[in-house]
C-alpha cells in the first residue's frame, strides 16, 4: 500500500473510532470503568500523546524550511531581477482569490440562507482575541531580531529575512556562491527530514482525528447542519471549480493531475487543520510532484501558508451572513463591500494555526456591525470546518505555485505529467524518480 492510501485509511479509521467512542461514552449503558479507560487512557493518553507529538514534529520543520528554501529561491533568482514580478504575481492571486472566496461565500449564504430559521441562544458566550489594527498589522512584517522572529514562528519576518538573506547572497560574489551551496545542502537534508516524518504521518493522522470525533461526535453537524453545509458546499466549489478555471485559463494544464498529486497533502493538511504545520509536506509536492522549481516554490508556498487563507475566508462570509441573519440584520451591499475588503485584508495577518479564524472573524463582524456574540453560535462545527478550509488553502498555494512557476518559466511540465514523480513520497523509496526534482 502506497503511503497516500496509508494516510487515507488512518484519516478514514481515525473518524470512525473516534465516532464509535464518542457513542460510547454517551450511551445509556456506559460505565465509570469505561469512561475511565476511554477518557484517560485511550483519548486523553494514547490519542492525545501521539497526536500532540505529531503535530509538534511537523511544525518543528516550519521554520528551517521556510527559511532554507527561501534563501535558496531568492539567490537564485537575485541575479535576473525576476524576484519582483514573482512577488506582484504572487500577491495578486493571493490577495484576489481571496476576495473571490469571501465574495462567492456572502452570495452563496444570501440565496441559500443558512440562518434563517435559527434563533440566538441566551446563554451563548465567547471572548474574543482583539485582533490588532491593520497598520501594526503592516509593521509587524519586518523583523527587528531575526533569531527572536524564527523562535516565535512570525513567520512572515521570517519570510523578509530569508529574502533580504538571499538577495544579498546573490550579489556577494564568490562568498555568496559558498554561502548559497551550504544552503542547497541544508534544504536537501531538510527535505529528508520531511519524508522521514511522512513514513509516521499515517499514525499522527489516526490519533488526531481519533481524539477530535471522539471529543465531537456527528451530533454536532445536525445541530448546525445548514450553517456547516453552506461552508462545506463553497469550499469545495472554491477548491474544485475556482482553483481548477484558474490552472486551466492561465496555464492550460489538467486540473485533475494536480488535485490526484494533492492527495497526501489533503490528508495532512485535514487531520492538522494547520497550513503550517502542513507547510513542510505541501513545498515537497509542489516541487517533486508538481514540478514547480525551488525558485519560485520556495517563494510561493511559504508565503502562501501564511497570507492565503481562502477557507478562512469563505467561513467568514458564510458566518457574517448566518449571523446577521440569526440576529435579524438586514446587510446592505456597503456591508457586504466591507466585508470583502476586511476578511481580504485580516488574511494577510492570519497565522496559519487551528482556529485562529474565529479571531479574524470577530474583527469582520465588528466592522459590519454584527454582534461578536453571534461566534459562539458556530464553534460547535468550526473545528470540522477547519480541516476543510485548511485543505483549501493548500490547494490554493499549489495552484499559485504551478501558475506563476509556469508563466516565470521554472516549471518542468515533464515532472507534472509523470504520475510517478518523486513516488518516494508514496513508496517509502530512497532514491528519487529520475527527473523528479525539478532543477533550482
Amino acid at each position: 500500500m502506497t503511503l497516500t492510501n496509508k494516510i487515507l485509511l488512518g484519516m478514514v479509521a481515525g473518524m470512525a473510532v473516534g465516532s464509535v467512542l464518542n457513542l460510547l461514552l454517551h450511551a445509556s449503558g456506559s460505565t465509570d470503568l469505561i469512561n475511565v479507560v476511554v477518557n484517560d487512557y485511550l483519548i486523553g493518553g494514547v490519542f492525545d500523546v501521539v497526536g500532540r507529538i505529531f503535530v509538534a514534529s511537523l511544525k518543528l520543520l516550519v521554520v528551517p524550511l521556510v527559511l532554507v528554501s527561501l534563501i535558496c529561491g531568492a539567490s537564485s533568482l537575485g541575479d535576473n531581477s525576476r524576484m519582483g514580478p514573482i512577488a506582484g504575481k504572487t500577491l495578486f492571486f493571493y490577495l484576489g482569490t481571496t476576495a473571490v472566496a469571501v465574495g462567492s461565500a456572502l452570495l452563496f449564504a444570501t440565496l441559500i440562507g443558512p440562518g434563517i430559521h435559527v434563533s440566538a441562544g441566551a446563554d451563548m458566550a465567547f471572548e474574543p482575541s482583539v485582533a490588532p489594527p491593520l497598520q501594526d498589522v503592516l509593521v509587524d512584517i519586518f523583523p527587528s531580531n531575526p533569531i527572536r522572529a524564527m523562535a516565535d514562528g512570525k513567520m512572515l519576518q521570517v519570510i523578509v529575512f530569508a529574502l533580504l538573506v538571499g538577495y544579498a547572497v546573490s550579489h556577494a560574489g564568490e562568498p555568496g556562491r559558498r554561502i548559497a551551496a551550504f544552503f542547497r545542502d541544508m534544504e536537501a537534508v531538510v527535505m529528508r527530514m520531511v519524508g522521514i516524518l511522512m513514513s509516521l504521518a499515517p499514525y499522527g493522522v489516526f490519533a488526531l482525528l481519533a481524539k477530535l470525533f471522539s471529543e465531537l461526535g456527528i451530533g454536532a453537524i445536525l445541530d448546525l447542519a445548514a450553517y456547516f453545509f453552506t461552508v462545506l458546499g463553497v469550499l469545495l466549489f472554491h477548491a474544485f471549480v475556482v482553483y481548477s478555471t484558474m490552472l486551466k485559463t492561465f496555464t492550460g494544464l489538467s486540473p485533475r493531475i494536480l488535485l490526484t498529486k494533492m492527495r497526501s497533502v489533503w490528508a495532512f493538511a485535514f487531520s492538522t487543520a494547520s497550513s503550517g504545520a502542513t507547510l513542510p509536506v505541501t513545498l515537497r509536492t509542489v516541487e517533486r510532484r508538481l514540478g514547480v522549481h525551488n525558485s519560485v516554490a520556495g517563494f510561493t508556498v511559504p508565503l502562501g501558508a501564511t497570507i492565503n487563507m481562502d477557507g478562512t475566508a469563505i467561513m467568514q462570509g458564510v458566518a457574517t451572513v448566518f449571523i446577521a441573519q440569526v440576529y435579524g440584520v438586514d446587510l446592505s451591499v456597503t456591508d457586504f463591500l466591507t466585508v470583502i475588503l476586511t476578511a481580504t485584508l485580516a488574511s494577510i495577518g492570519t497565522a496559519a494555526v487551528p482556529g485562529v479564524g474565529l479571531i479574524t472573524l470577530a474583527l469582520v463582524l465588528e466592522q459590519a456591525g454584527l454582534p461578536v456574540e453571534g461566534i459562539a453560535l458556530i464553534i460547535g462545527v468550526d473545528r470540522l470546518l477547519d480541516m476543510v478550509r485548511t485543505a483549501v488553502n493548500v490547494t490554493g498555494d499549489a495552484t499559485v505555485a504551478v501558475i506563476v512557476g509556469k508563466s516565470e518559466k521554472q516549471f518542468d511540465e515533464g515532472v507534472f505529467l509523470n504520475p510517478r514523480a518523486d513516488m518516494n513520497v508514496d513508496d517509502d523509496e530512497d532514491e528519487t524518480t529520475p527527473g523528479a526534482t525539478a532543477p533550482a
